[in-house]
């Protein structure tokens, strides 16, 4: 009980500082790696449906492969022990430029699944569309039209 007041303590004292402008961070997601059974299907995979072509290394017994990223957060695509795809674990929501159709319409081509269509989040929030890539990981579209 003790520890649950304690937290609820903290929520409230970040919420008063929120309020006050400070903030923690400006982003909450710095980097992201989805997992992958076979490296080189899940590479072809974001590489046709992006119309990208990712970046290959091997670093610490793991296989991994950048998605291009001038500037702000990037991820990788990453094979070795411990990296298992699920549709069911934590969604990322992955940038699909103006219209997440573009991307979307290549998914199920690339050898992965739509789950579900484009969907309209609100007027400040845009849309998003949820698939499962060639590893069967489920991952969301994010676009603002």
């Amino acid at each position: 009980m003790g520890s649950t007041v304690n937290l609820k303590n903290r929520i409230k004292e970040a919420s008063l500082n929120k309020l006050k402008g400070e903030s923690v961070f400006k982003n909450f997601v710095s980097w992201f790696e989805i997992p992958a059974y076979n490296h080189f299907r899940s590479m072809a995979f974001y590489n046709y449906i992006y119309q990208i072509e990712m970046k290959y290394v091997e670093l610490n017994g793991y296989a991994m492969a950048f998605f291009p990223a001038d500037s702000g957060i990037g991820g990788a695509i990453v094979t070795g022990v411990g990296c298992v795809p699920s549709e069911t674990g934590t969604l990322i929501y992955l940038n699909a430029g103006e219209d997440l159709n573009v991307v979307l319409a290549r998914v199920n081509e690339a050898g992965g699944r739509v789950v579900m269509q484009k969907t309209f989040l609100g007027e400040n929030a845009g849309y998003f569309a949820l698939f499962i890539d060639s590893e069967g990981n489920r991952l969301a579209l994010h676009s603002k039209n």
